[in-house]
């Protein structure tokens, strides 16, 4: 499947590697988490130029470094051989083309190559809207449950339908129709809420986004805690939607709530934006996205989501070593008490 950039997308914008020293990872553990992330073929040799466009290509060159061993969110950014010149192919929308330049461009810097070759071309809207139409599903007033863990929250013995770059298994739950949605690319930040739009002109009633947030207190210990709420700081400015859990998720013990920070990109998370947000307490790049949309929509939403990492204080669980045996047993326990929180939920309130 090959969707390319338009002749309306953005102008070429520089990548500029982010000053690693300033970064709430720390140098090491950010390293790792670009390695895991740049295709490989950035890795093995030096290009004359790199340039990040927004394209849904399974056609190009697929990187080494996809994961491996589960079902969804599998795929990374495709690439193309041009001479000397690289095209890299990221699902369309603004945030991700974006952050992955960003990604490259400090990979660069941090193993001493020259950065400035990386820029980047934010994908024309219309590009954005035509990549998430290729959803398509029969709601009538379902609850879909998308994103990360499904497999594990999903019945076990329900069988994944396969449309072009998702799958989707439909099942009742007290009562209510429930789809579980899930994606083997990236839905990073706008791409989110634009999901939830054809989500809600498909017809589905709510949704809620099960993944992983960042904390942002230093007190709390990821892949322990779950995350809550109902509002977002999107683009400075608070967005508050129809929360699908009402006050049931945050009244469950190990819930954590509070308000919610929008960022489009990891590497801009650095220790001045979290003196600037510390009073917050979660940060991801879909949230704000997605509870924005349900509410312009009128429809409603949740997120229920492991809190992953801490920007605030360093743990030895972070963003680069998330397939480590232990962090996946404590995640598995949290997916299941997502599992049962949700079916609590609707036990409570089916319709």
């Amino acid at each position: 499947m090959s969707l390319h950039p338009g002749p309306t997308a953005g102008a070429m914008q520089r990548a500029e590697p982010i000053a690693v020293d300033g970064h709430t990872m720390g140098p090491d553990s950010l390293l790792r988490y670009l390695q895991i992330k740049v295709h490989h073929l950035i890795q093995e040799q030096p290009w004359d130029s790199i340039r990040v466009v927004g394209a849904y290509d399974r056609q190009a060159v697929i990187s080494d470094h996809e994961k491996t061993g589960k079902l969804f969110n599998i795929e990374r950014p495709t690439a193309e051989v041009h001479g000397r010149d690289l095209v890299v192919n990221a699902y369309p929308g603004s945030d991700y083309v974006q952050h992955y330049g960003l990604i490259i461009a400090t990979y660069l810097a941090m193993t001493g190559r020259p950065a400035d070759t990386v820029t980047y071309q934010p994908p024309d809207p219309a590009v954005c809207d035509h990549a998430v139409r290729q959803l398509d599903l029969d709601l009538d007033g379902d609850l879909v449950i998308v994103g990360w863990g499904l497999t594990h929250l999903a019945p076990a013995d329900g069988v994944w339908t396969r449309g072009p770059g998702y799958a989707w298994q439909r099942t009742v739950l007290h009562g209510r129709a429930v789809v579980y949605l899930g994606f083997l690319h990236s839905i990073w930040g706008d791409v989110a809420g634009r999901v939830v739009a054809r989500l809600a002109a498909l017809g589905a009633r709510d949704v809620v986004y099960v993944g992983k947030v960042g904390a942002l207190s230093p007190d709390v210990e990821p892949n322990t805690w779950l995350a809550t709420g109902h509002t977002s700081l999107l683009g400075g400015t608070p967005v508050t939607w129809t929360d699908f859990f009402g006050d049931f998720a945050a009244g469950q013990q190990g819930v954590r709530t509070g308000v919610h920070v929008t960022s489009p990109s990891t590497l801009l998370e650095d220790r001045d934006w979290l003196t600037k947000h510390s009073e917050h307490a979660f940060v991801d790049p879909e949230i704000g996205p997605m509870g924005a949309t349900a509410c312009r929509e009128g429809i409603g939403f949740g997120y229920l989501h492991v809190i992953s990492n801490n920007l605030a204080r360093h743990y030895p669980a972070d963003l680069s070593n998330e397939r480590h045996g232990d962090v996946i047993r404590r995640r598995a326990v949290l997916v299941d008490q997502i599992r049962r929180t949700i079916a609590g939920r609707l036990a409570a309130q089916p319709n």
